[in-house]
């Protein structure tokens, strides 16, 4: 009986573990999604706006902020919508060099309904880098994306 009972406990423990695992790693800072910026202005509003605390919602070990109760309905309705590509890491880096790299959530692109991030300081502008190979780099981040997606939230 007190095997069993160990067991059980075990494939439970493995069970939530491996559920744990299979959701997505956004890029968080000390459990902040993107600087707490609004996932949902990208697409409603066309930019990046700051979203307040008042308005959080968690989702797989992030905490999002948004601008109002109207985009946290939206997004808490349809998160995939509205999350940025690649869990909000650069685009480029995750296409050109499989790496998963901060952002400067003010710099983005939309493009058929879904928002790419990019890496943007220090003289260095992704967003121009992506825009010149752009079908290229999107394929190979698409690919590489699906091996980072279950990986650990720290970039590399």
């Amino acid at each position: 009986m007190r095997n069993s009972l160990l067991t059980a406990l075990l494939l439970l423990g493995y069970c939530a573990f491996a559920q744990n695992d299979l959701q997505p790693r956004l890029n968080v800072e000390k459990g902040l999604w993107v600087e707490g910026c609004d996932p949902v202005s990208y697409l409603v509003d066309g930019r990046a706006a700051q979203g307040n605390a008042r308005y959080a919602h968690q989702m797989n070990g992030a905490t999002f902020h948004f601008v109002s109760q109207a985009h946290k309905d939206l997004f808490v309705a349809d998160p995939a919508h509205y999350l940025p590509q690649y869990g909000g890491w650069c685009a480029y880096a995750m296409g050109a060099r499989n790496e998963k790299v901060e952002v400067n959530p003010e710099t983005f692109k939309v493009k058929g309904g879904k928002v790419y991030l990019f890496y943007n300081r220090f003289f260095t502008n992704t967003l121009d880098d992506w825009n010149e190979d752009e079908v290229r780099l999107q394929s190979a981040a698409d690919r590489n994306w699906k091996a980072f997606k279950h990986a650990t939230n720290t970039p590399h």
